[in-house]
């Protein structure tokens, strides 16, 4: 039994959870996130523990903004964006039992003040930001630190959230590198 309740978007991403685990969840019912909804998810946080677990996607990502933001100190599950496609949606319950728990067990915690910031310049530096490949960069990171696709500014943003030090960092970006290297 996960001791913490995995909030989702749907029932379908709830079935899709307790074939993989045992855990409890709460539903926001879409990205349109209700009053009532939030105020369960705080609770939540203070009696249990939370981890945010949404689709790979748009209002997936803004679902897990609106939480970030009204629940601090939420913990966060995410699965690649291949690891979730379906037939014609993009989503958690077309994840494999076996990608959940494994997205379960890797899961990051929002940091309240992370004292080594990964700076934009970093990302600059790195190639992660414009120009050619930054796109296919930002996706390989993501999936070598385990915190899912995103644009510049979200990754910017995600990295310091969930505490990436400059050592994972640097290390996930020298994957990255290697990746590249190996493709050419």
């Amino acid at each position: 039994m996960i001791k913490e309740i995995i909030v989702v978007e749907g029932k379908s991403d709830t079935i899709a959870i307790k074939r993989a685990v045992e855990a409890d969840t709460i539903e926001t019912g879409g990205s349109a996130i209700s009053k009532s909804v939030i105020e369960r998810i705080k609770r939540a946080q203070k009696t249990r523990g939370v981890i945010v677990f949404t689709d790979p996607d748009f209002p997936g990502e803004r679902i897990r903004k609106i939480i970030s933001q009204a629940v601090p100190g939420c913990k966060h599950a995410f699965i690649k964006r291949e690891e979730g496609k379906g037939k014609r949606n993009l989503g958690v319950e077309y994840a494999t039992p076996e990608v959940i728990r494994k997205s379960l067990a890797e899961v990051r915690t929002e940091a309240q003040a992370p004292e080594e910031q990964i700076s934009m310049d970093d990302l600059i530096d790195g190639g992660l930001v414009g120009g050619k490949g930054a796109s296919e960069k930002r996706m390989a990171l993501g999936e070598k630190l385990g915190i899912g696709y995103a644009n510049a500014r979200q990754l910017h943003k995600r990295l310091q959230m969930l505490q990436i030090t400059r050592e994972e960092f640097g290390e996930a970006m020298a994957w990255v590198e290697a990746q590249g290297e190996t493709e050419k």
